[in-house]
């Protein structure tokens, strides 16, 4: 009875979806839908059906295979005489026609005609979202739709990543996830032992499918468990505090270890990005936006803070983590249709009657693992782990673009340590408006230092200290500058002598490549199931204005490196929301 009470229930929620789409409209067609759909099988698509009760009900449908969503509800309404397509189910039919015809274009290397077929589809989706015939079906192809989409777009439409885009890393789970292990006999009854004494807020099941991993984790992935212990030392802390806000168990930290092994930049084979594997379209719905400049999603703290609220948001809808955790690895509505078909809203049924995708059938099991292994590591041959510092800073909102490389200057930073504070910047600049984060200790000197230089010159400014031997003429040179330019910016008097240590700003010393102007220029709003808002400009920063003359900066750094080592604090008790 209570599985389906479930069922009534989820069914129910589905309809938020549909306002989540209609906010989305402009954004939708470069976004896939969730980070781990691509993996999904061909079989969970809505079946191809060939009637005659199909072709009575569309007669000017040529091929029942070219609107597959109306072939499915004529099917489900097979024996219904009074059953007819609504104008939703028709627009739904013209979406499909469409996409086909997209696709097409598409295959002849036409991207231009493709991406205006594609735009026209979706629109037509979101217009036939008000009363479609079956709701979970429209929103099951809409969601496939978008994600055939994304694919097409990142192969061959312009939204793969451009070649200035910083190098990712790859998501541990690309690995293992299509994998199985044999089980240990041994094994069993030492980990059922140790489960007796492991206190953990997310309930450990033990069986075959979970010891398989812990077989593997405590052999050749042995050292997947060893890395990601040690470099959870630099976000443990943020994480363990934001789960502690939102209600969330700890142990779910392990899934920023399956899915990132706790690094910023990971990126799956599906084009899912950061430390919590969010796709544009599931970030956007959760604030995490995108600019030619910057991705939240590489943000570990914003990452996860929206990974706490999707993972708050999956766990009311289905009121089982282990539902929650499946649907975050792919997606609520594949989820929602396995109870709808089966009726069972466990996971361990739904994974024995084959109806979820092998990846998320796996995706479970690994996550436990990880957390029985991660909990009783000596007992596994992992001694002496010394997790990494905590990444620490300080947040400075910009209030002109910025190019890193003057910020090392001033700072005397090595720009590598910059962009590892900063692994949301896309570019070696930082536009109006970002949140710089800056070593521990050092934000006021920074500030200073910056409010020394003039706004204008800031984006593609430079700093340098004189050296001995150095002339206003091999400092031009260098820079590939003018000694005039030089001079000016620094008002130096003709023949002026420079001094060691003086530092003088380089105007026009940084060249950053202009990003490709977004697709979208609107501003767009979005809203989750609790309410949180995020707003996205697709504007892209505009070129600065010639830099005014400043007086000679000086001979002292503007600003002097600071400890960054800070002690760990332990945050604060809260009650975990079940």
């Amino acid at each position: 009875m209570a599985q389906r009470s479930i069922l009534q229930l989820n069914r129910h929620l589905t309809r938020f979806r549909r306002g989540l789409a209609l906010a989305l409209c402009p954004f939708v067609v470069s976004l896939p839908v969730f980070s781990q759909q691509s993996g999904i099988p061909s079989s969970f698509l809505p079946a191809v059906v060939h009637t005659t009760a199909a072709a009575g009900i569309l007669p000017d449908l040529a091929e029942a295979e070219h609107a597959p969503y109306i072939s499915e509800l004529a099917r489900e309404n097979q024996g219904n005489s009074a059953f007819r397509p609504n104008s939703s189910d028709l627009l739904i039919q013209q979406a499909e026609e469409k996409f086909r015809s997209g696709s097409k274009f598409y295959a002849n290397g036409d991207f231009d005609h493709a991406r205006s077929d594609f735009d026209a589809a979706i629109a037509l989706m979101l217009r036939a979202s008000d009363s479609p015939g079956n709701r979970s079906l429209f929103e099951h192809t809409l969601e496939n739709m978008v994600d055939a989409i994304n694919r097409f777009d990142l192969t061959g439409m312009g939204a793969a990543e451009t070649e200035q885009d910083p190098g990712f890393d790859k998501s541990p789970l690309d690995e293992i996830l299509q994998m199985t292990f044999p089980v240990d006999p041994r094994i069993k009854d030492k980990v059922e032992s140790q489960l007796k004494t492991t206190s953990s807020v997310l309930p450990l099941t033990v069986n075959d499918a979970v010891l398989g991993y812990v077989n593997y984790f405590s052999g050749r992935g042995h050292r997947t468990i060893e890395n990601g212990l040690i470099r959870a030392g630099k976000y443990d802390a943020m994480i363990t505090k934001i789960f502690a806000e939102e209600g969330i168990p700890p142990e779910l930290i392990r899934l920023a270890q399956a899915e990132s092994g706790f690094m910023p930049r990971a990126v799956s084979v599906a084009a899912a990005k950061g430390m919590w594997q969010f796709v544009k379209f599931r970030g956007n719905q959760y604030g995490l936006m995108q600019t030619p400049w910057t991705d939240d999603r590489l943000d570990p703290e914003k990452a996860t803070r929206a990974a706490a609220h999707h993972l708050h948001d999956l766990f009311n809808e289905f009121h089982d983590w282990y539902l929650a955790m499946a649907s975050y690895n792919c997606g609520p509505g594949v989820i929602e249709k396995a109870v709808e078909r089966t009726g069972y809203a466990d996971f361990w049924e739904l994974r024995a009657r084959k109806v979820i995708p092998a990846e998320t059938a796996n995706y479970v099991p690994i996550i436990l693992a990880m957390t029985i292994v991660s909990k009783n590591a000596k007992e596994y041959g992992i001694y002496d782990i010394t997790p990494e510092p905590a990444v620490e800073y300080d947040t400075l909102k910009l209030d002109a673009t910025v190019n890193l490389a003057l910020i090392g200057d001033l700072m005397e930073t090595p720009i590598p340590e910059l962009q590892q504070l900063n692994p949301a910047l896309l570019r070696g600049t930082a536009p109006e408006g970002y949140e710089l984060h800056v070593p521990k200790g050092t934000l006021d000197e920074v500030k200073a230092a910056l409010d020394a230089i003039p706004a204008a010159s800031r984006a593609t400014g430079r700093v340098h200290k004189v050296e001995p031997g150095e002339s206003l003429t091999a400092i031009a040179t260098h820079f590939k500058s003018t000694p005039s330019m030089i001079a000016g910016a620094n008002a130096l008097a003709k023949g002026a002598d420079l001094q060691v240590g003086d530092r003088l700003l380089i105007p026009a010393a940084y060249h950053d490549t202009p990003p490709k102007a977004p697709r979208v220029v609107a501003t767009a709003k979005t809203k989750s199931k609790r309410g949180r808002k995020a707003v996205a400009s697709a504007k892209a920063p505009t070129q600065p204005p010639a830099p005014a003359p400043v007086a000679k900066l000086g001979k002292k750094p503007l600003v002097h490196k600071a400890n960054t080592a800070v002690a760990r604090v332990s945050p604060p008790a809260a009650a975990l929301v079940r």
